[in-house]
This record gives C-alpha cells, structure tokens and sequence, in this order.
C-alpha cells in the first residue's frame, strides 16, 4: 500500500491538502497517543509506556521538520509519501493503546491485545523514525552533497530514494550540488527507461528547467539540458517537459546563452520535436526557428567572439564533458563551431520533418536556404547530412505545396540556384550512397520547378543508372519518373532529355543485371517514358 501512496499520479497530488495541514494532523494525533499510552493505560503499562516514548520521538522530529516546511521551497513528494506511512503507522498505535484502558473484563476480552500486537507497532514506529530520519538528513545537508542512504520507505526500489534526494537538491541546495544533482539524475535516466519515468512522475522535470534559466552559470544550464535530454526521449515524457512551459524556457536559453549552453539546449529541441509533434509548432511559435537560421549564418562572429574576448570561453570541467580531455583545456574553435552547427542543423532537421509550416518558415527566413547551401558546400560528416536532410524535408513539402514551391524555388531565385547546384554536385561527385540518395530524392522533389531547358538536372541522374548500389540505381529511377510523370507539365520535354541522355537504355541494363530491387517501379517508369514520347 505504501508504494501505491508512493507512485500516486501528480494529478492525484495536487488534490490532497497542503504538508502544513497534514503535520499538524499529526502532531495531534502524536499528542493523543502519548495522554493515551502514559495517563489512561490500565494494563500492559510498561509496553504503553515505550510506544509514548517512541511517539515522543517521532513527535520532536515532525515538530524540527515543521521548519522546513516554513522557511524552504519545499520538495513534497518525499515528504507526503512519508507522511502518509507515519500517518497509518500512528493510527495502529493509538488503536493498540486504545484497548488497553478498558476496565471492564468483557471489553478486556473483545478488545484483547497482546505482547505480539505491541511487538508490531514497535516495528512500524521503528521505521516511521527511520523514514524521518532520512527525511530530515536530506533537508539538514544542504551543504553536504546528495543523501545516499535508503530510508525503509523505499527499500524496494533503491532508485526511489536516490531520485527523491537529487530532486530536494534542486530545490534547496547550493548551485554546485544542483549541478551535482542534475548529472546524477542525468546517469539515472541513461539507465533505464524505468528510472526516467520515475524521474518525470516525482516531479523532477520543473526544478531541471529552472537550472536553465540560470544565465550566469553556464555549467549549470548545461547540466539541466543534459538531464533533460535524456528524459526525453519517449512522447509521454517529452509532453511532460512540454507541460511544465518547458518550450520557452527552451527558446529563451537558445537566443540568450553560451554557445556550449546552445549546443545542449538544440539536441534537446531537436529530441524533443523529434518525438512529439506539438512541440514542433509550439517552438516555431516561440521563432525558435529563426533563431536557429541565424545562428548557424553568424559562424565568423562566434568565431572572433571567441577568439578575441577570453571571458567568453568557457573552461569545461569533465564532469560535464567527459568526453573532453580532463586537464579542462578549451576545445579548438573550428571543432567547436562544428559541434554547434551540427547540432543546429539537426534541430532544424526535427522541426522541419513532415511539418510543411515549419518548412515554409524555414525558406522564409532572410538566410535559410543559402546558409544550407554554404554548409553543404563546405562541411562533411553529420553536419552536411543534417543539412541535406533538412532540405530534403523542405524540398518534399515543397513537391506538396504550390506556394512553397513559388516562393522558395523559383527558377530566378539565388537560394533556389544555390541549393540546387550543391544537390547535383554530390549526386556527380559523392562517394557516399547515402548522401546520394538523400540528394537525388531532393531533386526528384523539386522535379516540377525546374524549366524544360535545365537539361543539367537529368544527367547527372540518369548516370546514377549505372551506380552498382541497387538504392543509388532504384532512387535515381523514382526520380526521373517524377520529372515524366502526369502532374508534370513539362512530362514531355523531360522525357526527351531522358531518352537523350541515354537514361531509358541504362536503366533497361538495370533491369538486365537484376539491380532493379522494386520491379513495380521500373515498369512504371517505363510507362510514362512511353506514353510522353508517342
């Protein structure tokens, strides 16, 4: 029954009375035990007696924690389910001394106690006092670090008592042992799945969220995010995060932070709009999605900012970035710029996938497209596949979408020219499949906006024909037959170029080879080819 007390619902929490009503409950109710067991017992005195004295303890330890309740931000959840154990343990008391003041031998005999019954209330206040003790050590260390004992309460789940400890640190303690607390609930979540739900019901999302707003202290920002970010990676407890106001907290510590704060804080936007879909708008109403366009566009101002003002730069301990070297050296510039564009792409990435506002937002921006350019241009590794997939996910709503596809893909456009430039450079000069299909399925996205005369586009795919990657070979098809395909005004003149271009002769080879790994399509491609062409 404890644990169900313990695991109660917040929703359920909110209902119940405030602590300072429920201790002075208590305290009353100690208060009758104790006249109870010393001044009306009437037989089994000297066992009456040691329940008052055990009570009377208890009592001094409620009434030492009523300061608490006073005078900090309090962190209830412990404390209610304590409570609540203390509250049922001191009802069996008073129950047991109850029966031992009657007089009268009939009432002596229905209500008959013995020395076992008295042995189990013993037990039970025993371990309402070690549950207070813990209690109390965990309020009184303020400045001792994180309780590692385990109160009885929770001494089934040793992660219970650990988690409630990290989480009272980060309301009450000092902003080391909050950051010490963050990392430590950070390691829990990595853990298991189990531990993260159990941080997110216990309340532990808010006071991590607070340590964001914290702008005077990096480290303890960063610690925050990371807590966070890997708690979030399940619908339920990204909605959590969402349901605490977590998204301008989020957008507030992105536009105003330390760029290695803004790295943590765009995973966690990223993991966030990854798995739930209400964040996506909701961080592209908090222009979560300009902010990002223009950071990644200022890299040579965060380059000289950190090259030129040294109380800018922030020496990292490796507690917080152990994967860095422990001397606490600074990271290069250049490899830090990397990390923060990366991660920015990546954010950009999770907010523009299958959401066609966000996608029109994102071409809207003064620098968008043109900035994706320039990285895809310039960069390798992550970055440029974060790159390349945002603009895969801007070029298939554009595919969907008449007005994206006018406003941010006209033939005059410099951003249009830009990113369709760097797409066929990597279909011609990758060696990488990957990039290859996730290039060529862009192209094939914005097959309807490019002109009959732009032959440039047709053959680089069609020599993808003859790529021994089936993936490569097959995506090049169900490219090119988006360029042939009804909706395509322009089917004919495409086709013309195919043919030309020697696309309709290789991929027959393909099919000849037994690359061809969806026959359906080849098929298809083979039908439209034919019937623009009669």
């Amino acid at each position: 029954m404890d644990q169900l007390i313990i695991l109660q619902s917040n929703h359920h929490q909110q209902q119940q009375p405030p602590i300072k009503v429920i201790l002075s409950n208590l305290l009353l109710l100690t208060d009758r035990i104790c006249h109870t067991a010393v001044d009306e017992s009437k037989f089994y005195k000297l066992e009456c007696a040691y329940v008052g004295k055990q009570v009377h303890r208890l009592t001094r330890m409620l009434r030492f924690f009523s300061h608490f309740v006073d005078s900090t931000s309090l962190y209830e959840r412990p404390v209610r389910g304590i409570f609540t154990n203390v509250g049922i343990n001191l009802n069996h008391a008073l129950t047991l001394v109850h029966k031992c003041r009657h007089r009268g031998i009939i009432l002596r005999l229905i209500s008959i106690a013995g020395v076992l019954d008295f042995r189990k209330v013993f037990n039970l206040l025993d371990v309402s006092m070690d549950n207070m003790k813990w209690l109390l050590s965990v309020y009184a260390s303020a400045n001792q670090g994180i309780i590692l004992t385990l109160p009885p309460i929770a001494s089934n789940d040793t992660s219970l008592a650990l988690v409630w400890s990290c989480i009272a640190s980060l309301h009450t303690h000092s902003l080391n042992l909050k950051i010490e607390a963050a990392l430590e609930l950070s390691t829990l979540a990595r853990d298991s799945d189990r531990n993260k739900d159990m941080i997110v019901i216990e309340g532990g999302v808010a006071p991590l969220l607070k340590l964001l707003k914290h702008e005077l202290s990096p480290e303890t920002q960063i610690a925050g995010a990371m807590a966070l970010f890997n708690l979030a990676n399940d619908r339920n407890r990204v909605r959590s995060i969402f349901n605490e106001h977590g998204v301008p907290v989020l957008a507030q510590a992105l536009r105003n932070s330390y760029i290695l704060v803004q790295i943590e804080v765009a995973k966690l936007i990223a993991r966030m709009a990854e798995h739930n879909g209400v964040c996506q708008e909701a961080f592209a109403r908090k222009n979560v999605i300009e902010t990002l366009v223009r950071l990644l566009s200022t890299e040579g101002k965060i380059n000289k900012l950190l090259r030129s003002n040294s109380a800018n730069k922030i020496a990292l301990s490796s507690s917080i970035w152990p994967r860095h070297k422990k001397e606490g050296k600074l990271l290069e510039v250049s490899r830090l710029i990397v990390e923060f564009n990366t991660n920015c792409c990546r954010a950009l990435w999770m907010l523009a996938r299958d959401n066609v506002a966000n996608c029109r937002k994102i071409t809207e921006t003064t620098k968008g497209l043109l900035c994706f350019a320039k990285l895809i241009e310039n960069e390798k590794g992550e970055l440029r596949i974060n790159c390349l997939m945002t603009v895969m996910e801007i070029t298939s709503a554009a595919e969907n979408n008449p007005d994206i596809r006018k406003s941010a893909f006209k033939n005059n456009s410099p951003a249009a020219k830009a990113i369709t430039d760097q797409l066929l450079r990597l279909i011609d000069e990758s060696d990488n499949a990957v990039i290859k299909i996730v290039a060529i399925r862009a192209i094939g996205h914005l097959a309807r906006t490019f002109p009959a005369r732009q032959t440039r586009v047709i053959s680089p795919l069609a020599k993808q024909l003859c790529d021994m990657d089936p993936d490569v070979a097959t995506e090049s098809v169900i490219a090119l037959g988006k360029f042939t395909c009804p909706e395509n005004y322009l089917r004919a003149e495409h086709a013309k170029s195919i043919v030309e271009f020697e696309g309709v002769q290789r991929a027959l080879n393909m099919l000849r080879r037994g690359m061809m790994r969806r026959l359906s399509i080849m098929l298809w491609f083979f039908y439209v080819i034919l019937q623009c062409m009669l």
